[in-house]
């Protein structure tokens, strides 16, 4: 779908799954002899198909947006439109399977995401992280429809992985209108998305959820316990263990992980912030 669809290449493809080009392009090529070999055409299904696809199309539409939102400036103009595609796709499959919950989940996680675009840079260029950000310069229309959409999913009683992101940053839009971060509930939220639907990103994020809440002890076990050659060049990883580390004392081990983070930050801005606030 990403290739052929979207059109996206291998190496982009790669980075949204967080694995090698090498390996990406071989995945590619047996996909396009399976399809050939058994003479797959390319045509809208029955709507009694949809159901059994949905999972698949929801993760290709939420790796477009990602790609498309993680565009480093000076990228081309296909890649950073891949975010207005993934929105229009997302509202698309909600229309299509309107009593389906997960849609309205990946719609919700988006919008609360597009919501702070405006907020991600100062006037200068600069990168803003989450924490820090103008919860004015945030879209309340958005934002509003976003938390329709995940009141509407919840009432399908089937949680999934798209619903549970998006109730993660509703959390985070709490924090923003009542200035109490509620560490629980993210605690909750990442354990549930850990013990059913345990991605990297997720993995690392529990982790740095459970330092503000249980402690840096906690939070680096939690880290160890990553598989070594997944994490290796996963830039997120090193942030949140340079950030353990020093939390604990851990000044040499902090720094040998916080050079790593800089070496794999390809964002311009975000590498300027990194190296500041190591500093």
């Amino acid at each position: 779908m990403l290739q052929a669809v979207l059109g996206l290449d291998a190496v982009r493809i790669a980075a949204a799954f967080l694995t090698s080009p090498a390996a990406m392009s071989q995945r590619l090529v047996r996909a396009k002899a399976r399809i050939r070999n058994a003479a797959l055409a390319f045509e809208a299904p029955e709507a009694g198909a949809l159901g059994s696809r949905c999972s698949d199309v929801l993760s290709a539409i939420y790796a477009a947006y990602g790609t498309g939102w993680d565009a480093i400036a000076g990228a081309d103009e296909g890649v950073r439109g891949l975010a207005a595609e993934a929105v229009y796709l997302a509202r698309l499959t909600v229309d299509l399977m309107p009593e389906q919950a997960e849609p309205k989940g990946l719609l919700a996680l988006i919008l609360y995401c597009e919501a702070r675009r405006n907020a991600r840079r100062d006037a200068s260029g600069a990168f803003v992280p989450l924490a820090e950000q103008d919860a004015a310069r945030w879209s309340r229309s958005l934002i509003m429809e976003a938390e329709g959409l995940l009141v509407a999913a919840s009432r399908a009683i089937a949680f999934g992985r798209f619903q549970t992101e998006a109730a993660i940053q509703s959390v985070h839009v709490q924090q923003a209108i009542t200035g109490v971060k509620n560490v629980r509930a993210l605690i909750q939220l990442y354990d549930y998305l850990a013990m059913n639907h345990p991605s990297l990103g997720a993995m690392v994020s529990r982790a740095v959820v459970h330092a503000e809440g249980l402690g840096p002890d906690v939070a680096l076990e939690l880290l160890d316990e990553l598989p070594a050659e997944r994490v290796v060049a996963y830039q997120p990883y090193w942030v949140a263990r340079a950030h353990v580390l020093h939390t604990l004392g851990r000044f040499d081990e902090a720094r040998a992980a916080q050079q790593v983070a800089v070496g794999l930050t390809e964002d311009p801005a975000v590498r300027s912030y990194l190296l500041q606030r190591f500093a």
